[in-house]
């Protein structure tokens, strides 16, 4: 889910340059230290890719993050698919700092033209994975459960300091703006609300800069393409059997 994040994360409105159009997959850009870890996630999904070579790089990434999210337990998440590819990098440095605080944090989504509800519901999606110190310098997972896809990240921010949770600089921040410390609390008291407006904000980020031409072909999750993809992407490897083929993947 995070490369889907991550791809997407670069897009800035007045210049309508990066967005989710699969330019992480260059090494240009995953070798960004924002990146670090994340070429592991693209290259489990070259073998979908290869099966699917009509398939843009762009709407694979988003894919994957939207089956992420439903196959743990998370809202069912709109998907319009017809992202163009692009070999053009974004420049380093426009994905959030996690050592930074409020300010930081509204200067990067307000230059993608999101909202502080879209900051603090998009903020939940911290409720799975988990940070590797090898790779971003940060170590352990934001919840208890960080293969559950729930309002837990809230409930735990507002609990304090717990040993062997992650809480970065750019998660206290959430309690130290009156406003963003408002979504917080609605969030931790109301699963559902979050829900509906985590799966808005997602799709909102996953079609930045993106306009649909034409006639919108829709995606069919099929039981074979949402485990295929989240087992890919999220979940231990052998829970799932792998060698099933993704059929239908266009209607």
């Amino acid at each position: 889910m995070f490369r889907r994040w991550h791809d997407a994360g670069t897009y800035d409105a007045k210049t309508k340059s990066g967005g989710p159009n699969g330019s992480i997959r260059l090494e240009e850009e995953y070798s960004h230290r924002a990146n670090a870890g994340l070429k592991i996630a693209i290259d489990l999904l070259e073998p979908v890719k290869e099966k699917h070579p009509n398939v843009s790089y762009a709407d694979l990434y988003q894919l994957a993050g939207v089956v992420a999210v439903e196959v743990t337990g998370g809202p069912t998440i709109q998907f319009k698919p017809g992202r163009k590819d692009s070999s053009v990098c974004p420049e380093e440095g426009r994905l959030p700092d996690a050592n930074q605080g409020v300010s930081h944090l509204r200067e990067v989504f307000y230059r993608m033209g999101l909202t502080d509800k879209d900051i603090v519901a998009l903020s939940g999606g911290h409720t799975l994975g988990r940070g590797h110190q090898e790779r971003s310098g940060h170590e352990g997972p934001w919840t208890k459960d960080p293969l559950k896809f729930d309002n837990s990240y809230y409930v735990e921010l507002l609990e304090g300091e717990t040993e062997g949770l992650l809480k970065l600089h750019t998660d206290l921040a959430l309690l130290e703006d009156p406003v963003f410390r408002g979504y917080v609390e609605f969030y931790a008291e109301d699963e559902d609300a979050f829900f509906k407006d985590y799966a808005e904000s997602h799709k909102k980020l996953s079609e930045l800069g993106f306009t649909t031409r034409g006639r919108t072909s829709c995606i069919i999750l099929q039981g074979a393409v949402g485990i295929a993809l989240a087992a890919l992407f999220l979940i231990p490897v052998h829970i799932y059997d792998l060698n099933a083929k993704m059929k239908d993947f266009f209607c």
